[in-house]
């Protein structure tokens, strides 16, 4: 029988957990439940109970109750948890995690969740789920339902959001899937791409994957980046093509779509071998037109669609992000080549295209080839667009060097 983890405040909302334990038994799903709370459980007893999580955090009940801050119990009790579960996890105790909450709740089940592997199936409820939903995603595989009532008691509404949310869990962690991954023996590579650099990496990808790799691919949307560096850093990949760059562009200039300073950081930090280009450095992404900061009205814009819409990067701010790579590259503590296709950096940078500009392209290449070569490295240039089919292979094709190199 399939074991869900429950996780939250049972002092605020026992109710509603006694509801959710009871609709996943009545589906055929065991479960075990984690007390986040700092007072007394009402409605179920908890199989965790709120003292072993605040130890499980390195401190206690009364201590925080004590210091009478909320902001930091929450914090603790979240970090307890999340250690808590991780070992259930770890001991194969677990086939999903489910949890209901408002801030505070939902806050908690962010630290749990994002403990979590990816492929577990992980569940929130919340009333926070209409807004900003990354500090409870983060890059993970987070499914998030909005509660439309608070989650303050069983109700004729809640009665139905949580029950679906149930039923969901149930046959998540029912129908998980039991692919052994270890049988498919081929390593590992990620790579970064944008719609802008897709041709590329789609070339770049097919021709690993006739060498022997499996190839991840990761929407440079800050959450794919802030991904790509996560497995980097757990040692999962075997390479990493970070041909597409552009969220360093939203973190320097106060974009959208930033993963924030440490973005092509992990894989050298790990001795990952990788192979970097400026792809959509030429852009950083914000939100609708009426979204765009007004200290911005004098630029270049680019409607990408209704949602999205791109501003094109200076030739300042093209040298600072040569720059910054040229730096990150150069800090790497395994194989590490950078190039430049002196063609454009993305489908918008080319003749023609609404983000040609030549002269900011140069300031990039210029920086980034000084910086690297301050520190003993070398920027390949390839003259050829980016999205070329010869500079995706000549990516390629250095991976696998790189990659064999030190197998």
């Amino acid at each position: 029988m399939p074991t869900v983890v429950l996780v939250g405040t049972l002092d605020t909302k026992g109710p509603d957990y006694a509801y959710l334990a009871e609709r996943l038994r009545a589906l055929g799903v065991d479960v075990l439940v984690v007390d986040a709370g700092t007072a007394a459980p009402r409605g179920l007893t908890p199989d965790v109970t709120a003292d072993e999580v605040a130890e499980a955090a390195g401190t206690t009940v009364a201590e925080l109750l004590a210091a009478g801050d909320r902001g930091a119990a929450v914090t603790a009790m979240g970090r307890g948890a999340a250690a808590v579960v991780g070992r259930l996890v770890a001991a194969g105790r677990v086939d999903g995690v489910l949890a209901a909450g408002g801030s505070g709740g939902s806050s908690i089940a962010g630290a749990v969740l994002a403990a979590c592997p990816v492929g577990l199936p992980k569940l929130l409820v919340s009333t926070m789920a209409s807004g900003d939903v990354s500090p409870y995603v983060g890059a993970k595989d987070v499914t998030i339902m909005y509660s439309v009532v608070d989650v303050a008691g069983v109700n004729r509404i809640s009665r139905l959001v949580l029950g679906n949310a149930a039923a969901a869990m149930a046959g998540m962690a029912r129908d998980r899937s039991r692919a052994d991954t270890a049988t498919d023996a081929r390593p590992i590579v990620a790579a970064s791409m944008f719609g802008v650099t897709t041709p590329a990496v789609e070339a770049a990808k097919a021709r690993l994957e006739e060498l022997g790799y499996e190839v991840l691919v990761f929407h440079a949307t800050g959450a794919g980046g802030r991904a790509l560096e996560g497995l980097a850093q757990a040692g999962l990949l075997a390479g990493v093509l970070d041909l597409t760059t552009t969220e360093l562009a939203d973190d320097l200039v106060g974009g959208v779509l930033t993963a924030g300073p440490d973005r092509l950081t992990a894989a050298g930090a790990a001795g990952v071998p990788q192979v970097i280009a400026p792809g959509a450095l030429d852009m950083v992404n914000f939100g609708p037109v009426d979204t765009v900061p007004e200290r911005f009205a004098d630029r270049l814009f680019f409607v990408h669609n209704p949602t999205v819409t791109l501003m094109r990067t200076t030739a300042d701010e093209m040298a600072e992000l040569g720059r910054r790579i040229g730096a990150k590259a150069a800090a790497a503590t395994g194989p590490t080549e950078v190039f430049w296709p002196d063609g454009g950096v993305s489908a918008l940078d080319a003749p023609g295209q609404p983000f040609a500009d030549p002269a900011a392209d140069t300031a990039c290449r210029d920086a980034l080839a000084a910086t690297l070569a301050a520190h003993g490295g070398t920027l390949h240039r390839v003259d050829a667009h980016v999205n070329a089919p010869e500079f995706a292979a000549a990516m390629a094709d250095t991976l696998h060097r790189l990659i064999q190199k030190g197998a």
